[in-house]
Formats: structure tokens, sequence, C-alpha cells
């Protein structure tokens, strides 16, 4: 015996209460406040409302997605091209499934603390990538344990339970340390990523260990301090220029500070690579363009995104949230700021 036709023209809420077996008011519930309707509930309605053909299946996917129809990126700096390209990643795959993606620059400043938390809320979006390293999402979670699902891009989280889509730093690492070595260099300085975040050190660890592996002291070479900022690659060339017994090549942990780094040596009458050997890390859009075209490990920024928003659609599909972490491989893009020590 095959179903019968549920739909007809114009069909209402009374013709999905009667489908699904609820009453017409647990349909608007379920519509519009979903989180107070049990998930079996929930999937009658959206049964019911795609036989029926309740406002053309609208109704439905707003149901899956719980009701807003977008999602919402939290970027330290929206100007970066490292974040814009992880963006690219993010609204390609939401615009495949028919999720907006709003954007917050969390260092704008007239982003409050405040005016953020309203980000962190059901009613306004059904989920969150977050690409700023300073959020404790462990500690927004414990404050709102009703956050919606959260997934971070870049960046780890300091709560196991949130799925996450970065680089193997520690391998972006090696790869730079270790070319430089197969180049002849032995005295290897390091300017540092930010050291209270993770994939700075990370950077730092990597570097150190691929030392280690090469029989070379880590202790006995020359790491900077930094953030990954054009400044304090302009601040580490000056410390540089005040060695004594300079190291021949430089790990930066960023390409930003990287060309901080290489300009001021610039103006100071130092050449890359003729003086010292440069290597960047992110491989930004500009870094093939940089005078010197800058050796650099690359990033697969956009794939990030893609893997950040395909977690975060696993989680609102009732995905769990260990089901899919992603650990992307970087490579080393070999130009001409890095040559031969001699």
């Amino acid at each position: 015996m095959t179903k019968p036709d549920l739909k007809k023209t114009n069909p209402t809420v009374q013709d999905v209460a009667r489908a699904a077996k609820v009453s017409s008011a647990t349909v608007s519930r379920a519509l519009s406040m979903p989180d107070r309707v049990s998930v079996e509930t929930r999937k009658k309605v959206a049964l019911a409302i795609e036989q029926t053909g309740y406002v053309l299946n609208h109704a439905a996917r707003n149901l899956r997605r719980r009701d807003t129809g977008a999602i919402v990126a939290l970027v330290p700096d929206i100007g970066n091209s490292h974040f814009s390209n992880i963006l690219q990643g993010i609204e390609t795959v939401c615009a495949e499934k028919g999720l907006k993606v709003l954007i917050a620059d969390t260092r704008k400043p007239s982003m409050s603390r405040s005016s953020l938390s309203d980000f962190f809320s059901r009613n306004n979006c059904d989920g969150i990538v977050i690409m700023d390293g300073h959020f404790s999402i462990a500690g927004i979670r414990a404050a709102n344990p009703k956050l919606p699902p959260i997934v971070t891009a870049g960046e780890w989280s300091d709560d196991p339970a949130v799925p996450i889509a970065v680089v193997d730093n520690l391998l972006g690492a090696e790869l730079a340390v270790a070319h430089l070595l197969e180049l002849g260099h032995r005295k290897i300085g390091h300017v540092t990523g930010l050291l209270t975040h993770k994939p700075g050190c990370d950077r730092l660890d990597g570097f150190k260990a691929t030392l280690s592996g090469a029989g070379l002291d880590p202790a006995a070479n020359w790491v900077f301090e930094g953030d990954y900022t054009l400044e304090i690659g302009t601040q580490a060339a000056a410390a540089w220029l005040e060695l004594e017994d300079r190291p021949t090549a430089v790990f930066c942990a960023s390409d930003r500070t990287a060309f901080g780094f290489i300009s001021a040596l610039s103006a100071a009458g130092v050449r890359v690579p003729e003086d010292v050997s440069v290597v960047g890390y992110d491989d930004i859009d500009i870094a093939a363009h940089f005078v010197p075209p800058l050796t650099t490990v690359h990033q697969p920024r956009r794939a990030i995104g893609e893997r950040a928003a395909k977690l975060l659609l696993t989680l609102l599909q009732g995905g769990r949230p260990d089901e899919g972490s992603a650990l992307l491989e970087p490579w080393l893009e070999v130009r001409k700021s890095s040559v031969e020590f001699g």
C-alpha cells in the first residue's frame, strides 16, 4: 500500500500538525523555538513539513538549522589575508548548504566583550567558527552552557569537546629549519609567534626539536620572542644587528614578521639572502612577490576553512564533537630569500 500524497495547494500549520500527529502549537514551537521541543518531535515536524510541502520546505530547512540560517565567524584581523583566505573556504562550503556567514572582527576597537557575547546565542546564529586564539572557549562554554555548536579554524581550543581544523605547526617548523640545515646553516635563529598560544609554542618546539635532531644545541641558538607582526620583525632585526655572533639564517613564525625583519635589515645595508637567509611561515599572497621572494611554510588556508565549515555542519546535523578534528599538513615553498651558507 502506497503512502497518500499529503501535499496540497497552500498547506497550513494544521496540515503539518495532522501529518506529524502533534498539536498546531507544538509545530509553532518547533519552528520558532526549537530548543524547547525534543529532538524526536523536531524530526517528526521536519518530516511532516517535507511531506506536506509547507512553505516550499523553507521551514523544514530552518528547523534542521535551528532557525537562523546563519553562522558567525569570529576573526581577529579581517585585513590579514591569512584569515580572509580561511573565510573563503568557510563561505564556499556554507554557500553550498544555503547558510549565510556573518563576520565579526574581534580586534576592532568598537567590538566590546558585551557586543561579542551577542554572537554566542542560538537566537543569533546556528553555529560559530572561532579564528581568534585569545578566546578561552572552555570559559565561554562554562559561562553559557546553551551555546550553539563551536569549531575553531587555524587555532587550537582549550576545550577538548570543541572540534578543530588546524595545520601541523610542529611539522611546518621542522620543514623550515630542515631546509636551512640542508643549505649548510648551523647558526639558525628564530623569531617566535605568540607563546601564549599553542601555534606559536608548537613552531618554537619544532624549531628546537629539529636542531636537536641535527646534533645542535637549541639553547645556543638565538631566539627572539614575538607576536607575528611587522613591528616585531623590525625589533628583531635591530636586536640581530646588535649581536656580535649573528645567526646566518633566521626562521620567522609568520610572513609578516619576516617582511618586517627583511625590510629593517635592508635599510641598515644588510642583504637577504647574501648576508642572512630568512624563512617565513604562512605563505600569504604577497610572499611570492616580496623582494626577495620569500621562502616560507605554506598553510593550506582555504582547506582549513573548508574543513572547519564541514566540521560545524556535522555538529549541526547531530554529529558528535569527537568525530573529526582535522590536522592538515603544510609544505615548504622555496624561493629566493634562502641560499646555501658560505
